[in-house]
C-alpha cells in the first residue's frame, strides 16, 4: 500500500514538474494592451475634404493622419487635416509612408518626415508604415525599419510605433523592432490573430471600408489603446528637410532640384510628360529646370536642360499608337496599367486614343517591383480582389490612382 501511494505521488509531482516546463512555451494571448479602447480612424488625401466636427460627433476619438511619404512627398491634405481635427478636439497621430531601400535613405526619409510634422503637436506615437518591400530581404527590411524608428525618435524626442499587416507582423519582425507597440491590420477577424511575437497590441486597424460621418469616403477604421498616447505632447521640435531626397519617391509634389544635367534637343512630337518619363524627372522639375512658363507648350528644334545619365534609373520606350489599339491591350501587353499610361500622357479619357499617338511605357518595375497585374473581372469589387490577394482597398487604390472606389468594370487593369 505504502509503495502504491509512493508511485501516486511521485507520478502526481511528476505531472506538476511537467506542466511547468510545458506552459511557458505556449502560445500567448493576444489582446489590447490596455482596458480603455479608443475609436479610431487613420485619414490622408484620399478622403478628400474631411467635415471632423461630424466626425467628432460620430464617436471618433483619435485620428491618425498621413503627413508624408517618401523623401519628398507631403500629402496634399495633410496642414487642413491637421488644423480641422484639432480645432474640433480630436487626439491626433501622424504616420509616414516609409519606400526607403537602403538604411541610408531610411535615416533621410525619418528627417524628412520630423521636418514635416516640426512644430505640431502629436498627442498619440509617431508610426511608421513600412509595408511595401520590393526585392528587399527581411534582414534588410528590419534593418531599415529599425533605423527609421530610431531616427524619428532621436529627432522628435516622441515615442514611436509600428504600423504592420497581421502577416508581415507574423513573418518579417524580428529583433529589436518587436520592442515597439503594434499597431496591427487585420480585416474580417473578430479580433486580431495571435502572432507569437507580441503579447498585446496597441491598435487595431479592424477594416478599410469604414464609413464615419463627415467622411464621403470610405475610411480605415481602428480601435486603440492607451499605449498609443505620448505622455509628452508638447510640439514637436524643429527640424530641417534632408539636403538630398531621394529622387522618384513618394506620389508627387515637392521636387527637389536635380544635381547633374545636360542639354537635349526637343523633337517634332515630343511632349514634357514624355520627356520626363524618358529621363526618369518629373514635369515639375523639368519646368523648374527651364523655367517654363507654360508646359503645354514646347518647341521641336529648341534645347531643353534633362538630368545626366547619372542620374537615371530604370527604363522606359515609346509605343506608337495602331488601328484598333486600346489602352488596356497596350497595359496588358506591357505589364502595366490604364491608369499608368494615362498619367504618364497626360489622357484625361482613357477611351479616346488615335491611331499613330505616341505613348510614354514606363517600366512600373522602377516603382512597384513585386506587384502582379489582375484584370478586373465581372462581379469583381475592390473588397473582393483585396481579400483575394490579401492587401487593402487603400492600397490598391494608392497604387493605381483610382478616383472612384465604388466604380470599377471588367477589364481593368490594377497593380497588386
Amino acid at each position: 500500500m505504502f509503495n502504491k501511494m509512493k508511485k501516486i505521488s511521485l507520478l502526481f509531482f511528476s505531472s506538476i514538474i511537467l506542466l511547468c516546463y510545458v506552459l511557458p512555451t505556449q502560445v500567448f494571448a493576444f489582446g489590447p494592451s490596455s482596458n480603455t479602447i479608443y475609436q479610431g480612424i487613420d485619414v490622408s488625401g484620399y478622403q478628400g475634404n474631411i467635415n471632423f466636427r461630424e466626425v467628432k460627433e460620430a464617436g471618433i476619438d483619435i485620428v491618425y493622419i498621413k503627413s508624408s511619404e517618401g523623401s519628398n512627398y507631403i500629402d496634399s491634405h495633410f496642414e487642413r487635416n491637421y488644423e480641422q481635427a484639432r480645432a474640433n478636439g480630436l487626439e491626433i497621430g501622424f504616420y509616414h509612408y516609409v519606400t526607403a531601400r537602403t538604411e541610408e535613405q531610411a535615416r533621410r526619409q525619418a528627417q524628412f518626415f520630423v521636418s514635416v510634422i516640426s512644430g505640431k503637436v502629436a498627442d498619440c506615437k509617431l508610426a511608421m508604415d513600412f509595408e511595401s518591400f520590393g526585392s528587399l530581404s527581411k534582414e534588410e527590411i528590419n534593418r531599415i525599419g529599425l533605423v527609421f524608428l530610431q531616427t524619428v525618435e532621436q529627432l522628435s524626442g516622441k515615442e514611436v510605433i509600428l504600423y504592420s499587416n497581421a502577416y508581415t507582423a507574423n513573418n518579417i519582425w524580428r529583433g529589436e523592432l518587436t520592442n515597439y507597440p503594434l499597431w496591427v491590420a487585420q480585416y474580417g477577424v473578430n479580433e486580431p490573430q495571435n502572432n507569437g511575437t507580441w503579447d498585446s497590441w496597441a491598435g487595431w486597424q479592424y477594416t478599410d471600408m469604414g464609413e464615419v460621418n463627415g467622411i464621403s469616403t470610405y475610411v480605415d477604421r481602428n480601435r486603440f489603446t492607451e499605449a498609443v498616447l505620448l505622455d509628452d505632447t508638447a510640439t514637436v521640435p524643429p527640424v530641417e528637410q534632408p539636403e538630398n531626397p531621394d529622387q522618384g519617391e513618394g506620389e508627387g509634389g515637392n521636387e527637389q532640384p536635380t544635381t547633374n544635367t545636360m542639354e537635349i534637343t526637343i523633337q517634332w512630337g515630343d511632349t514634357l510628360s514624355e520627356l520626363a518619363i524618358q529621363y526618369h524627372t518629373t514635369v515639375a522639375e523639368l519646368v523648374r529646370l527651364n523655367d517654363i512658363q507654360n508646359p503645354n507648350l514646347i518647341y521641336a528644334g529648341e534645347t531643353l536642360i534633362v538630368p545626366s545619365a547619372n542620374e537615371q534609373t530604370g527604363q522606359s520606350q515609346v509605343y506608337t499608337v495602331k488601328r484598333g489599339d486600346t489602352l488596356s491591350e497596350i497595359a496588358m501587353k506591357y505589364g502595366t496599367t490604364v491608369q499608368a499610361i494615362a498619367q504618364d500622357n497626360n489622357i484625361s479619357n482613357v477611351n479616346l486614343i488615335y491611331p499613330g499617338q505616341r505613348l510614354v511605357i514606363r517600366d512600373t518595375c522602377r516603382y512597384d517591383c513585386g506587384h502582379r497585374i489582375y484584370t478586373v473581372k465581372p462581379g469583381d469589387s475592390l473588397w473582393t480582389i483585396a481579400r483575394r490577394y490579401n492587401t487593402t482597398i487603400a492600397n490598391i487604390v494608392r497604387l493605381n490612382r483610382i478616383q472612384n472606389p465604388r466604380l470599377i468594370y471588367p477589364g481593368q487593369i490594377f497593380r497588386i
